[in-house]
């Protein structure tokens, strides 16, 4: 059973609050540069920033295992890190490399999926993320199957593309979209059948998580699987229509589409196809992974249920085996801090709204269903709204605030830990004015919850998993938001490359934080929640962020 060394010098509290204040990242540049963090009336957080310690902690690239620091962060891995107290090579690079170095080609599923369309003379899908954003998936991935599916004779190929403009700029799907059409129109030229066949908005269908929305699944399955919804004679003339239609509409929210030839969908899943799911991150590939794979699924109404071979990209759900099939081993992520925390009969408890649950719980216990030790562990959930966040963007703060403050006022639990999700879901929409109203109403939240610090003497770190409020503007090469032709900001929707602040109040004023360890990132926070409850670091974490002595 995994212990810790107590620390002679003993503890610095009997409770800790940690909060993530997810998408709020750090930056010096100013509001009119997209900065919602800096625009934002938010006297409570930039107070303690101002004259409490505070540190800066780098959040994306190799700090939280990505295959290079000109990679965003992201919910995912920032909770992995923050929960496991170090670095794992994540999705992305793992995919990266096994493709490199052929291991993905050379498996057992890929071999088995490439035999199973010979045999049948059936036609291999590939469904996920149509974008190079490396947070779900990546466009090079999906073409690399492509050409190995291709080289090993394979004759028909039908594609389904989930627009981004999230984790990628806004309105970029064509910039995707043309080049890639230039590259299948190669291979069709030499005979190959391969077509796109269907697509839409990823925050319209197919990609919902934590069973926030299960329409957005049957919407899905009804345009990849049954070929039903409105149909185009290829994906360009859909997006082309849908924002001549609607001209503020953004790539994630673009209804779904099929395309047919002579109104005939080309791309229906029938028995005996094989179907990949390419995304590589979890969150958003669990639901539709069990629409393919689950017999009893009651989630919404299957109108068929082809039997056909499917994969993620990887496992989704290391506990519940979510693919059964998959073609890329996820990372094994152990001695996480929640599972070391339970073996030392230290109480935690773990809250956030529907949109981040799962990061506070799945993600935070490195890909791990369920509990360490139930009799010690509370998860609670609020449920999402299911609206677009920027039509409110208070989201579900003051309901995560008052359950926070009967958790902090009954004392069971020498660790807490919460999302609000507000900076990171309301900044993905692109709505400046929205972000800062999300962040002010965040502010009034936390005066609540520092004066319950103050009442039951908790010590309160805040933080974050990575930026995305710091940035709502595209930047050009010089730092300065990028203007389109009518002289306004083009919004961003993605995470930001910045630090993240952390920092830490005491409400007797006596701890401090080390400013002089280099190379501070997500990975030292655990470190910290350990030291600050009286326990020393294991083996292998990165060191704690508290100034002894």
């Amino acid at each position: 059973m995994l212990t810790l060394k107590k620390n002679p010098n003993g503890s610095l509290t009997k409770q800790v609050l940690l909060i993530v204040l997810d998408g709020v990242g750090f930056t010096e540049k100013g509001y009119e540069n997209g900065n919602a963090v800096a625009k934002a009336q938010m006297p409570v957080l930039k107070g303690l920033w101002k004259t409490h310690p505070t540190v800066l902690l780098k959040a994306h690239g190799t700090a939280v295992g990505m295959p290079s620091d000109d990679d965003m962060g992201n919910s995912e891995v920032g909770h992995n890190v923050l929960g496991s107290g170090r670095i794992f090579d994540q999705g992305a690079k793992l995919v990266s490399q096994s493709i490199e170095n052929g291991s993905l080609f050379a498996g057992p599923i890929w071999k088995k999926f490439i035999s199973n369309c010979k045999s049948h003379q059936s036609t291999f899908h590939f469904l996920g993320l149509f974008s190079d954003g490396n947070v779900h998936s990546h466009i090079d991935h999906l073409k690399a199957m492509i050409d190995n599916a291709i080289k090993e004779d394979i004759k028909k190929i039908r594609l389904h593309i989930l627009l981004d403009g999230r984790d990628v700029p806004e309105k970029s799907a064509l910039d995707y979209l043309n080049p890639f059409e230039e590259y299948l129109d190669s291979y069709r030229k030499q005979g190959i059948d391969i077509l796109i066949a269907s697509g839409g908005g990823r925050m319209e269908l197919t990609m919902d998580r934590y069973d926030a929305d299960w329409s957005m699944v049957e919407r899905g399955w009804n345009h990849h699987v049954e070929g039903e919804g409105r149909i185009f004679p290829s994906a360009k003339e859909a997006i082309e229509t849908f924002r001549k239609e609607n001209p503020s509409v953004i790539d994630q929210y673009l209804p779904g589409f099929v395309i047919g030839d002579h109104g005939k969908p080309v791309g229906k899943v029938e028995d005996n196809d094989a179907v990949v799911f390419f995304n590589f991150r979890g969150d958003r590939s669990i639901e539709i992974s069990r629409a393919f794979t689950e017999d009893s699924l009651t989630n919404f109404n299957r109108k068929r249920f082809p039997k056909v071979e499917f994969a993620g990209m990887m496992q989704y759900d290391g506990d519940l085996f979510i693919p059964k099939q998959y073609l890329v081993a996820p990372p094994t992520i152990d001695r996480t801090m929640g599972e070391y925390f339970a073996n030392e009969g230290v109480a935690q408890y773990a809250l956030s709204e529907t949109q981040k649950y799962g990061h506070v719980t799945f993600f935070w216990n490195g890909n791990r269903s369920g509990y360490f030790n139930q009799t010690l562990e509370t998860y609670e959930e609020v449920k999402s709204d299911i609206i677009p966040f920027d039509q409110k963007p208070e989201m579900k703060a003051k309901e995560i605030t008052d359950n926070l403050v009967l958790a902090l006022t009954s004392h069971k639990f020498p660790f807490l830990r919460v999302n609000y999700a507000n900076g990171d879901m309301v900044g993905h929409t692109g709505n400046m004015d929205a972000t800062v109203r999300g962040l002010e109403y965040l502010d009034v939240c936390l005066e609540r919850v520092k004066k319950i610090c103050d009442e039951t003497g908790t010590v309160l770190c805040i933080t974050a998993d990575h930026g995305n409020a710091d940035e709502m503007y595209q930047l050009t090469k010089k730092g300065t938001a990028e203007t389109s032709k009518d002289g306004k900001p083009v919004p961003k929707t993605s995470h930001t490359l910045n630090p993240v602040q952390f920092v830490l109040y005491d409400p007797k004023g006596k701890i401090k934080l080390n400013q002089n360890i280099e190379e501070k990132g997500l990975a030292n926070v655990a470190a910290t929640m350990m030291d600050l409850l009286g326990f020393e670091a294991p083996v292998g974490y990165h060191p704690s962020l508290i100034q002894r002595g």
